[in-house]
C-alpha cells in the first residue's frame, strides 16, 4: 500500500496543466456517493423463517424519496465517461493517423475496467463453486450470492458506452447538440410506446438511449458546448418534476420494491431529465472546485482514490454483507428498519463497512493499476475481435447482475435480450470478452498524452 500511495504522489505531481482536474473529482465522487448509498439504503430483515430479506430503507420511510434528486448520482459517472472517451479516442486518431484506433482505444479505456471486475468474478465465482460443492444450504448465503453482484450492470453498461463511442463521437461531431436530441427524443418515444401504447418490451432500448444520451453530454463537455450549467440544470429539474407530478413516473430516481414504473430499470424520460440537472449542477459547481483542487494536498487524494475506487465500488456490497454476516454469527437480533436503534447503529454499521471494504482494497488494487502498455497483437482484423470481445463482456456481466451466484450448479438463470443466460454462462462469456479486448489491443505504447483524461 505505501508503494501505491508514492506511486500517486509521483502521479499527483506530475499532473500536466491541462489536465482537467474536476472531471477526476468528479468520477471518485461519484463513485464515493454510490457507495455510500447503498450501505445505507439496505434494510435488512430476517424472517420468522430464517430467510434474510434485503429491503430499501426508502420504502421504509417514502419521504426520503427525494433525496434522490440529489444523491442518485450514476448519471454524473456516465457524463464523466463520455468526456474521457472522447479525449483518448481523440488523442489516439491525432497520435496514429494511419492506424484504425478503435482496438486500441477499447483496450486502453477498458482495462482498468476490466481487470478488477474479472477479478472480483473469478474470486466470487470460485467462493460460490466452493460453497455449492460441500452442500452449503442456507437462506441468507443465497440472498447475499444473488445481491452481491448487482453493481455489475454499471459495468456493463459502461461498456456499452465505450464500444460505441466512436460512431457516437462522429454523430457529435457532425450534428453537437442535435446527436443528444436524437436520443433524448428516442427515449421519450419509447415511454410513449411503453406507458401509453402497451408496446411490450419496447422499454428495455431505453437502457440505451437515456444513458447514452447522457454519455453523450460528456462529448459536449469536452468540447465545451455547456456553456450554461446552471440553465441545463434549470430546465432539467423542471422537466423531471413536470413528468413526476404529471406523469405515471414514482418520485425515486431509484429502484423501489414492488414499483410498477421504476425510473432505472429500465431507465425512463424523468431518469433522463434527472441526469440534466445533475450535470448542470456540478458543471455549474466547476470554478470552485478547480480553486480547491489546485491545492497540491487536495489533489493529491483525489489521485489516491481515483487509483482504487473502481475496486472499492465493485467490493462494497461484498463489505456490506460481510457485516451482516457477523452479526448473523452473533446472533446479534436486527432492529426494525428505520427505528430509533436501527439509526443509533447506522454509524457502527458504515464505520464496519468501510474498514472491511479497506481489507478487499488492500488485497485487490492492484487489478485496477494501469498495466504496461506495448505490442499486443494489433492489425488487420483487431478492431473486430475488440468488438466481439467487448459485445461478450457486456452479456456476461450483465447476465451476471441479473442472476448472481446463488444455485450455481441447477442452472438457476434469467433471460437478457431473448437469451437464457445462468452464472456458469455467464461467467464464461465475460472472461472470454476479456480476453479478447486484450489480445486484440493495438500496437499503441502508452504515452503521456493518455493521462490527460480521466482515467
Amino acid at each position: 500500500m505505501g508503494t501505491r500511495l508514492r506511486e500517486a504522489e509521483r502521479l499527483a505531481g506530475a499532473t500536466p496543466a491541462h489536465r482537467d482536474r474536476y472531471m477526476d473529482l468528479l468520477r471518485v465522487a461519484s463513485l464515493g456517493v454510490v457507495v455510500l448509498g447503498h450501505w445505507l439504503m439496505a434494510a435488512v430483515t430476517v424472517d420468522a423463517d430464517g430467510a434474510a430479506r434485503v429491503g430499501n430503507l426508502l420504502a421504509e420511510v417514502p419521504r426520503a424519496q427525494i433525496l434522490t434528486w440529489v444523491f442518485q448520482v450514476m448519471p454524473v459517472f456516465f457524463f464523466v465517461g463520455g468526456f474521457a472517451h472522447a479525449l483518448s479516442y481523440r488523442s489516439l486518431v491525432r497520435r496514429h493517423p494511419d492506424t484504425p484506433p478503435y482496438a486500441g482505444f477499447l483496450r486502453a479505456r477498458l482495462r482498468r475496467l476490466l481487470r478488477p471486475t474479472m477479478a472480483f468474478v473469478l474470486v466470487w465465482g470460485a467462493l460460490a463453486l466452493g460453497l455449492a460443492l460441500v452442500g452449503a444450504d442456507d437462506a441468507r448465503l443465497d440472498a447475499a450470492l444473488r445481491l452481491v453482484t448487482q453493481p455489475l450492470w454499471f459495468v456493463g453498461i459502461y461498456l456499452a458506452m465505450a464500444a460505441l463511442t466512436p460512431p457516437l463521437l462522429r454523430a457529435h461531431e457532425r450534428w453537437g447538440w442535435g446527436a443528444f436530441g436524437a436520443l433524448a427524443g428516442a427515449a421519450a418515444l419509447v415511454d410513449v410506446a411503453r406507458l401509453a401504447l402497451g408496446v411490450p418490451y419496447v422499454e428495455f432500448l431505453n437502457f440505451a438511449f437515456v444513458w447514452l444520451a447522457v454519455h453523450q453530454l460528456g462529448f459536449l463537455r469536452a468540447d465545451g458546448a455547456l456553456r450554461r450549467p446552471p440553465l441545463l440544470a434549470g430546465a432539467g429539474l423542471l422537466g423531471a418534476a413536470v413528468l413526476v407530478a404529471l406523469g405515471p413516473y414514482p418520485l425515486s430516481m431509484v429502484g423501489m420494491p414492488g414499483e410498477r414504473i421504476s425510473n432505472m430499470a429500465p431507465p425512463t424520460l424523468a431518469l433522463l431529465c434527472h441526469g440534466l440537472w445533475l450535470v448542470g449542477a456540478v458543471e455549474s459547481l466547476r470554478s470552485p472546485a478547480a480553486r480547491l483542487l489546485a491545492r497540491p494536498r487536495v489533489w493529491r487524494g483525489v489521485v489516491v482514490a481515483g487509483g482504487f475506487s473502481m475496486t472499492a465500488f465493485l467490493w462494497h456490497l461484498t463489505a456490506m454483507l460481510g457485516v451482516y454476516g457477523v452479526l448473523f454469527a452473533w446472533d446479534v437480533p436486527l432492529p426494525e428498519p428505520a427505528s430509533g436503534v436501527w439509526w443509533a447503529q447506522v454509524p457502527l454499521r458504515l464505520g464496519a463497512a468501510l474498514a472491511l471494504t479497506v481489507l478487499l482494497v488492500a488485497v485487490f488494487s492492484r487489478f485496477e493499476r494501469p498495466a504496461p502498455g506495448g505490442p499486443v497483437g494489433g492489425g488487420r482484423g483487431a478492431g473486430a475481435v475488440a468488438a466481439t470481445g467487448v459485445t461478450l463482456a457486456l452479456f456476461g456481466v450483465l447476465g451476471l447482475s441479473m442472476v448472481g451466484f446463488a444455485d450455481l450448479l441447477e442452472g438457476h438463470g434469467a433471460v437478457l435480450v431473448a437469451v437464457r443466460v445462468t452464472a456458469p454462462t455467464a461467467v464464461a462469456l465475460a472472461v472470454a470478452g476479456w480476453l479478447l479486448v486484450e489480445r486484440a489491443g493495438s500496437p499503441f505504447r502508452r504515452t503521456s498524452d493518455a493521462r490527460s483524461e480521466p482515467g
